[in-house]
Formats: C-alpha cells, structure tokens, sequence
C-alpha cells in the first residue's frame, strides 16, 4: 500500500466514522482520531462482508457495502463510547 493507499483509508476512515457517528443517538465522548480509527476498521470489515454478500463489486456505488461499512461503524462507536464511559465512572 503506497501513500495514496494510507491517505485513501484514512479519508474513508473519517468518513465512515463520521457517518457512524450520525447514526449513533446521544453524544460520544472519543476524539476524532479514535473516530477515524473506527471508520477505518469498519470499512474494511464491511469491504469483507459484502465479499461474503458477493456485493462488494457491483456497477456504479456499491451502496451495500457501505451500508455494511456504516453499520459496522456504528457498532464501533458505541462500542468504544461505551468502554469510554465505563473506565469514567468510580
């Protein structure tokens, strides 16, 4: 993976992250960075799932797979809200 590689994940990253944020309800204490982090993890896990889906190449946008990828990112931001919140609390 060259430069365009690194650079091309982690603006998908952001993102899908920022996406998986919206979808999220109520605030999520974890930094753009970790947000980024998710969105990029999430993209490739989703990339993988629409490969399992046999959608992950389809004509025009792969909506599918980024559905997947939204999805997956959600799951990843209230995840790692959620472990965020519980070292906070004595």
């Amino acid at each position: 993976m060259g430069i365009s590689g690194i650079i091309s994940a982690i603006v998908i990253g952001a993102i899908i992250g920022a996406l998986g944020r919206l979808v999220v309800r109520g605030r999520q204490n974890i930094s753009i960075l970790v947000t980024i982090l998710v969105g990029i993890v999430a993209a490739l896990l989703g990339t993988w799932v629409a490969s399992l889906f046999g959608v992950e190449d389809t004509g025009g946008i792969d909506w599918l797979e980024v559905v997947f990828q939204i999805v997956l990112a959600a799951v990843g931001v209230s995840l790692v809200a959620g472990m965020g919140s519980r070292k906070q609390q004595p």
